[in-house]
């Protein structure tokens, strides 16, 4: 069946000017003049049949037709432009839209583009950083990255690392401690905590850490971050300890910009997670990356390789 669609250029004029409750303003938005929004919108408003705007001597206001129908436009034009951004993403095969957490994204996935380009040259990706669940066909995502435990309905998942949890502090930190020796002795230091994200049951907070070397974690002053990245960020800085999972602080052990006090590590009741839609390796700059991307992660995770 042929919609019958109103002029979507006036469509558009007149959601700008409910928006700003203003021609000017809306003219302003679109770069055309204040004249060409007025007449849009009565174009639109002789399309329907209704009076949107009530002309006032110093502005426009709107009609109870004209709130009603803004309403009723704003989320589908919403939903259009989400979905010609989507098509503009998918339009070019080179294109790979991968998204995670924002910790993951800064301290895992960044320091390893450079090695994706040179695997990879003619991949470009697309990092988004995101606390919520991936919405694959809205958003253009062809991968995700997402702790948890499963399973994931409608998804391809694979196990792609594990969550190792280890004390860490700043070279210049453990200088100035030296009596640092065992788990206990940390109680002594500050500890500095992190809201994971997204927060999760079970998780491995410094009570539950210190618990599993027999050491009873009382609380007390203790600073605290939004994100895992700003919690290194400040052990980095030498302003306490801090507890992370791998693939979190690999880069900084490399670096030698943290160092690890203890062998000893904590399992976390959560794995980090490959997702895609099904079929969407079909594609294969997808494939490539997939690949690359457990090549990186299976290197990374060997015990005590960093």
């Amino acid at each position: 069946m042929e919609l019958r669609l109103p002029p979507l250029g006036a469509v558009r004029a007149f959601e700008a000017a409910a928006r700003h409750r203003s021609f000017r303003h809306a003219g302003e938005e679109l770069s055309v003049s204040a004249g060409a929004v007025a007449h849009q919108v009565k174009q639109l408003e002789n399309w329907l049949g209704v009076t949107l705007f009530q002309r006032l001597p110093r502005g426009v206001v709107l009609t109870p037709a004209g709130e009603q129908y803004a309403q009723d436009l704003r989320p589908l034009l919403e939903g259009v432009a989400t979905a010609s951004e989507a098509a503009r993403v998918r339009g070019d095969e080179r294109v790979v839209t991968v998204t995670s957490v924002p910790s993951l994204v800064m301290r895992w996935l960044l320091p390893r583009l450079g090695r994706l380009q040179k695997a990879l040259p003619d991949i470009e990706m697309r990092v988004l950083a995101s606390l919520h669940p991936a919405e694959f066909a809205r958003e253009g995502v062809d991968v995700a990255i997402r702790l948890g435990t499963g399973p994931y309905p409608g998804l391809v998942a694979d196990v792609l690392m594990e969550e190792w949890f280890s004390a860490v502090c700043s070279p210049a930190f453990l200088e100035n401690a030296p009596d640092l020796r065992t788990p206990a002795d940390l109680l002594h230091y500050p500890l500095l905590h992190d809201e994971l994200e997204p927060r999760i049951p079970d998780e491995v907070n410094w009570a539950a850490w210190l618990r599993h070397f027999g050491v009873r974690y009382r609380g007390g002053k203790r600073p605290s971050f939004s994100h895992t990245y700003l919690t290194l960020e400040a052990a980095v800085n030498g302003q306490g300890v801090a507890i992370a999972a791998e693939p979190f602080i690999a880069e900084d052990l490399r670096t030698g910009r943290l160092v690890r006090l203890f062998p000893e590590r904590v399992r976390g009741p959560y794995r980090f997670h490959l997702l895609r839609l099904p079929g969407a390796e079909t594609r294969p700059a997808v494939a490539a990356f997939c690949e690359w991307i457990r090549h990186e992660a299976r290197q990374a995770l060997e015990p005590y390789s960093v």
